[in-house]
């Protein structure tokens, strides 16, 4: 593999792996199994470690969890929680316990001590005491910053609201909020059935899993939501406190269910690999029998003192690590290939199932991923297919049985099953996607979210919730709708009076005269994101000169295809490049070109572009520049700014005739670090890169008046 796929496959990568971290950790609406996950995890860490230098600073491998982004209100942890790195076999274990040999430099008589315990499927939760009272209840969002359920903890059972008197005064007790099997079954048919007696069925929230349940249940904005859901916490660690109670890691444990919280039955410690390995496969046989949940066995180091020297990793300890259960597996009939179309376009393939029991959970449905792992499988309807259930997401199918039998081979649809619009793959990446983002159903709202948007025309008061409703409602359906909204409209609405309907009409009004760089980010084209919709801003005077270029290159793309042959899918390299210089701007490589070109193409794409064009007066924006001594530079900001946003420093940086870039590299200049600057302060000293804080920054946007 080559740098350039290389980079291109990390960077597919992260997208990815960031796409699904959101459904997990803050929608509560994973797509893949965990060991697709997981799968993903792997593939970026092994790609990092054969391409070092590639490494982002943004990579998957220095990320826990994801931000919160929901309604209630964000906290940030005393010290970070932390993930779990993943083992998948007993040599990868035995060799963590090397690992902590090494590094402790351990005589070889010396045993390590290992706790072991399950590993609960649920959320994960951080109850902070102080004066021996629960004063505060977070979930873990991205490690850093979660969300506040402290309300919401008070209906949850096992969580004391004060420790005894023989507690420290400062206290974390860190655990999981998980709902019972027999409680999350009970909980589905309690809400279908209040669904039919209210005469809406089709509303019914049935959670996938119990995971979802628990997640979903906990982080309501209504406590009292919350106190109707059968929400259980078991403690496995802590994270700030002023004094601990105990030496080693069991003793803590022991002592936290001392004050209350569940005992972890299972929960053992041992001086062996063996015995430890031992007791995972005890607890993997006990596993269907348990009333909740797990993935695996967490394993830490028993000794506090150890853990304090081994310390950390970007997103894991070094002291610590989950041995993942093997999925389980079965074999049905594959009856038939549906075609799912994600928020973002992503074309999905899902098999549809005979109804087959594993592990407990009788499933119907199976992800197929993309193309390339259809044409890997030979799957086609009719098949028998072997399938595992890896956590308790949707499975995934691993073999084909019959892949021998004389059938016509499945062919992956080449337009988009909800709109029609042309699926399109590009040059690296393996899953088709739909091209007509604007006026496709599956994407429609998520891309009004986006138009209306804060870093895109930023409509005050157009939140997700209105557009979903304005959306289902009929009122609008493309961005030019959202300008033919009218009062009256509004007014016929429950709970809608004069004032909050003349704020809204008035908020879409102040931005019908946009500048084209917030124009062209709020279209939501694939690759086109806030930095690139200002270079093609600066290059292109307006959106009329920016239309005649594409439709110029859009020209040159039909003539190239016809040259390279009507079979060729796809252009290759050579042909990318050269769409990139049809588009003439430094700053845009050939994927974004192609973006371009292959969004505007789209008829119905065009259509929706047209329309709202009409309702818009379109601004050039106006780059005010003066000289200074970082004209002509590329400046990196990283860390906490504290006197300016980054949005504000990045602008500054514009003002004076620099480039604000969002990663280090060798062609950066200037890096400005403010406090908790991690990675990219790393790298700027590597590469001898100078360095300033936010007070230098400021005196040189100072002397250039």
């Amino acid at each position: 593999m080559s740098d350039a796929q290389a980079a291109a496959r990390l960077a597919a990568l992260a997208a990815e792996i960031a796409w699904h971290n959101a459904l997990y950790h803050d929608r509560d609406a994973p797509e893949i199994s965990d060991a697709a996950y997981d799968a993903l995890v792997r593939e970026n860490a092994a790609l990092e470690a054969a391409f070092p230098a590639l490494v982002r600073a943004d990579s998957p491998s220095a990320q826990v969890g994801a931000a919160p982004t929901g309604a209630l209100a964000k906290v940030r942890h005393a010290r970070p929680m932390l993930s779990l790195d993943n083992g998948f076999s007993d040599e990868e274990i035995a060799e963590f316990v090397a690992r902590v040999r090494r590094f402790l430099r351990l005589a070889e008589d010396e045993p390590v001590l290992l706790t072991a315990e399950p590993k609960i499927d649920g959320l994960s939760c951080s109850l902070r005491y102080e004066g021996r009272r629960l004063v505060q209840a977070a979930t873990r969002g991205d490690g850093q910053v979660g969300e506040d359920v402290t309300a919401n903890a008070a209906f949850v059972a096992g969580i004391p609201q004060a420790l005894p008197a023989a507690a420290p005064d400062l206290f974390e007790v860190r655990g999981e909020v998980y709902m019972a099997k027999e409680d999350f079954a009970a909980l589905n048919v309690r809400l279908l059935s209040e669904a039919r007696a209210a005469g809406d069925e089709a509303k019914a929230r049935q959670f996938a899993n119990p995971r979802n349940a628990a997640a979903g249940s906990l982080r309501q904005k209504d406590a009292a939501i919350t106190a109707t859901r059968p929400l259980r916490f078991i403690a496995h660690g802590w994270g700030e406190t002023s004094a601990l109670p105990g030496a080693t890691q069991a003793e803590v444990m022991d002592a936290i269910e001392r004050w209350g919280f569940a005992p972890g039955d299972l929960r053992g410690t041992f001086a062996t690999i063996d015995a430890t390995l031992d007791h995972y496969r005890r607890i993997e046989r006990l596993r269907a029998d348990l009333p909740f949940d797990i993935d695996g066995v967490a394993y830490k180091v028993d000794r506090l003192d150890w853990q304090e020297r081994l310390g950390q990793v970007a997103r894991s300890p070094r002291w610590a690590i989950a041995h993942k259960f093997p999925p389980q597996q079965a074999e049905t009939v594959l009856e038939r290939i549906d075609i799912q179309v994600g928020r973002t376009g992503k074309l999905t393939p899902v098999a549809r199932l005979t109804p087959v029991t594993v592990g407990g959970v009788v499933v119907t449905n199976a992800t197929l991923h993309n193309a390339d792992e259809i044409a890997r499988l030979g799957v086609r309807p009719g098949d028998r297919v072997r399938l595992q259930r890896a956590g308790d997401v949707i499975p995934q199918i691993i073999a084909n049985l019959t892949r021998d039998e004389p059938r016509e081979p499945w062919e992956f649809p080449q337009v988009c099953p909800e709109c029609q619009s042309a699926a399109e793959r590009e040059i690296g990446e393996v899953d088709y996607r739909c091209s007509g983002g604007l006026i496709c159903p599956a994407q429609r709202v998520e891309r009004l979210r986006h138009f209306a948007s804060r870093h895109a025309l930023d409509i005050e008061g157009l939140g997700i919730t209105n557009i979903e409703n304005f959306f289902r409602d009929g009122l609008i359906a493309t961005p030019g709708d959202i300008f033919r909204l009218r009062k009256d409209q509004l007014l016929e609405r429950e709970r809608w009076a004069e004032i909050s309907a003349s704020n809204l009409i008035a908020a879409i009004a102040a931005k019908r005269s946009p500048p084209l760089d917030r124009l062209l980010f709020a279209l939501g084209i694939r690759h086109v994101g806030e930095v690139t919709a200002r270079d093609l801003a600066r290059r292109y005077s307006d959106m009329a000169a920016l239309l005649a270029m594409i439709e110029g290159a859009i020209g040159q793309r039909d003539a190239m295809v016809q040259a390279v042959g009507e079979s060729d899918e796809k252009f290759g390299v050579r042909q990318a490049k050269e769409l990139a210089a049809i588009v003439d701007t430094q700053q845009v490589g050939p994927e974004v070109a192609q973006a371009l070109i292959d969004f505007f193409a789209e008829p119905h794409n065009r259509a929706v572009v047209d329309d709202l064009l009409a309702q818009l007066d379109v601004r050039p924006i106006v780059f005010e520049t003066r000289a200074s001594e970082v004209s002509g530079k590329t400046i990196v900001f990283t860390g906490k700014l504290e006197t300016m946003s980054r949005d504000e420093a990045k602008a500054q940086a514009e003002r004076l005739g620099a480039k604000a870039a969002g990663s280090v590299s060798a062609r950066t200049d200037l890096v400005v670090a403010g406090p908790g600057a991690g990675s990219k302060l790393k790298q700027a000293a590597a590469l001898g890169i100078p360095v300033i804080d936010e007070a230098g920054w400021a005196a040189i946007v100072r002397e250039a008046g």
